[in-house]
């Protein structure tokens, strides 16, 4: 399957996941106040959608329906007949028992941006000016207490948190958690140019983050990024503060991005050890076998990965002395053996990456019950992370690092990975959550903060006011939105 393809998809199922989750929410406690919700849409539908359905009265899609008789067949009419319908019912909806999911239209749309609730009585995207002009009815949003209608906006948001912190539970109950303690990494971690430049040097071990003790390394990463001040073990004696600067989150991510960067930040530097040979390549002609371990090049000593990796460059098309120690029984040889390159320096080996396989590794499964909290750890860390992170985005650099799909979807893997897809998944769950909070008109932060001051002040803006907000914030997302997926294709052509 194409590159592209694979991440479209990945892109495409996770955005509809959040997107069903945190409606479903509003949808939720809107229902069980008894507000009515008359449209439930995965994605935008103007003009037309893909597919709607209402449970035994339409199906359709594309602008067209059929009818659902109580017969169970099928009458084709006009939307208006439908809509009247649909009033007829409201009008009646005293003298029967209201249904939990019968009274809303369900669908697909066709712009894939978003999704949204229609909750009647309530100034939203739909800006159904209409329905506002109609006295208010019971079961509508603008009839029921402040502190109902802030627990229906608070909704979606509450559940994509709680999507992220089972989906970090999952993983944690599924796969366990290995790695390697800094402490165990007895030739410490390999750091990036820009990492070097502020002062880390390789073989540096990794203590603490603004005083913060750092062990998992999938955690440090982050915080030793937005830290202030990182000290580190340097020469197994001595430890070092490293000062970080405020925008060096955009050296890194834009050194991530270049055709020459070999390291994301730091890894761990471990021996380059040999686990397979190609037939027929360099190295095979040579004599290399699986199991070597590469100690020189051209007597360049390369005791890690990164400097075996380092040193090979440069070499297209020639021929190399390979000093490898290789091991048989309890007696170590070393050779130097000459293999030939190919024109882009490679030799035909793969080598091992896992760090477990050199250092003592932590590893720790987690039962039903003990995954919950670890969820909810992991969830709270990536939240405050990116709480911290959000202040950069208004600085120069930070305003050219906005990336709108495009820049979502580079991040999911080129091949299927289902563990990694959860965990971007779950990221992305919790930055839409922490998005969609902000006191923004049109966002649920928007209509969090206009009740708030209603509940505080009891004196309700007026719907006036509401509507002029909602189209003001309206307006700000959408030139929000097109000046990120802008940004991903202006860097498409640097």
């Amino acid at each position: 399957m194409d590159t592209f393809l694979i991440k479209a998809t990945q892109l495409i199922m996770a955005f509809a996941l959040l997107v069903i989750i945190h409606e479903f929410g509003h949808f939720l406690f809107a229902r069980i106040f008894g507000v009515k919700v008359e449209k439930f849409y995965i994605f935008f539908d103007p003009w037309t959608e893909l597919f709607k359905w209402k449970p035994k009265k339409y199906v359709g899609g594309f602008g067209k329906q059929k009818n659902l008789t109580k017969a169970g067949k099928d009458d084709s009419s006009s939307d208006k007949n439908c809509m009247e319908s649909s009033s007829d019912d409201t009008a009646g909806r005293k003298g029967k028992k209201n249904s939990f999911w019968g009274d809303t239209e369900y669908g697909i749309g066709w712009l894939p941006l978003g999704g949204y609730c229609k909750i009647a009585g309530m100034i939203d995207e739909s800006m159904d000016k209409e329905q506002m002009k109609q006295p208010p009815k019971e079961w509508e949003f603008r009839s029921k207490p402040a502190w109902q209608r802030l627990l229906i906006m608070i909704a979606g948001v509450l559940f994509n948190f709680l999507l992220a912190i089972i989906i970090y539970a999952g993983i944690v109950y599924a796969t366990g958690e290995k790695y390697v303690p800094f402490n165990e990494a007895k030739m410490g971690m390999a750091f990036s140019g820009e990492a070097q430049k502020i002062g880390f040097q390789d073989g540096d071990i990794p203590i603490s983050a603004d005083g913060e003790t750092l062990t998992i390394p999938a955690e440090a990463r982050m915080k030793m990024v937005q830290a202030k001040e990182v000290k580190v073990l340097r020469g197994g004696t001595d430890t070092v503060s490293v000062r970080i600067p405020e925008q060096f989150i955009f050296a890194l991510d834009k050194e991530a991005k270049s055709d020459t960067a070999r390291i994301n930040f730091m890894a761990y530097r471990i021996p380059a050890l040999i686990t397979q040979v190609a037939p027929g390549e360099g190295a095979d002609k040579a004599g290399i076998l699986a199991g070597d371990r590469i100690i020189a090049i051209d007597s360049i000593s390369t005791p890690s990965l990164d400097c075996f990796l380092h040193s090979l460059q440069g070499h297209e098309n020639k021929t190399v002395n390979l000093s490898v120690v290789r091991e048989s029984g309890a007696k170590a040889d070393t050779l130097s053996i000459p293999v030939t390159l190919s024109e882009n320096s490679k030799m035909g080996i793969g080598l091992e990456l896992d760090p477990s396989h050199f250092f003592k590794a932590e590893e720790k499964r987690y039962s039903l019950l003990e995954s919950v909290p670890r969820g909810l750890e992991m969830g709270t860390d990536k939240l405050t992370s990116y709480a911290q992170s959000m202040k950069l985005v208004f600085t120069k650099e930070g305003a050219k690092s906005v990336g709108g799909f495009g820049s979502i979807g580079s991040i999911f893997p080129e091949e299927w990975n289902w563990i990694a897809f959860w965990n971007i998944a779950a990221f992305l769950s919790v930055a839409l959550a922490f998005m969609n909070i902000l006191p923004i008109p049109a966002l649920d932060g928007g209509h969090v903060l206009f009740l708030l001051y209603e509940v505080i002040t009891r004196r309700k803006p007026s719907e006036k006011f509401l509507e002029y907000a909602q189209m003001i914030g309206m307006g700000l997302l959408i030139l929000l939105l097109l000046y990120a997926n802008g940004m991903d294709i202006v860097r498409l052509f640097k």
